[in-house]
């Protein structure tokens, strides 16, 4: 592999890791785990405003960490690869951080996913 190659392979690995530097990014990431969540699911989940969460849902998106899907008046989403939650974890470890399993489970969320 030619040193152009292995500078643009690198660049690409910096700008994932860019895209999951924000910590509200990763606690998405974690709360969406290997299900799906709307946006008000996360609102209720991790305390955020709708527009905060949507615009990081926005870059995952771009980044194609995430996929959507819209059934009636909700988008749900997804990780793309669930691979991603092993990757968060091992950063964690690596990191000496204890990681804590965020709870999906949400009282406050009205979407048909949280009320039957």
């Amino acid at each position: 592999m030619n040193v152009l190659n292995e500078k643009t392979s690198l660049e690409e690995v910096s700008l994932f890791l860019q895209v999951l530097s924000p910590s509200a990014r990763l606690e998405i990431l974690l709360a969406i785990g290997t299900g799906e969540s709307c946006v008000c699911h996360l609102e209720a989940l991790l305390g955020y405003r709708q527009a905060y969460i949507s615009q990081h849902l926005m870059a995952l998106r771009n980044a194609e960490l995430v996929e959507s899907r819209r059934e009636g008046r909700y988008i749900y989403h997804r990780l793309k690869d669930p691979a991603l939650l092993d990757f968060i974890r091992q950063a964690a470890q690596l990191s000496g951080v204890d990681m804590l399993e965020i709870s999906t489970e949400s009282k406050d969320c009205c979407c048909p996913n949280c009320v039957p």
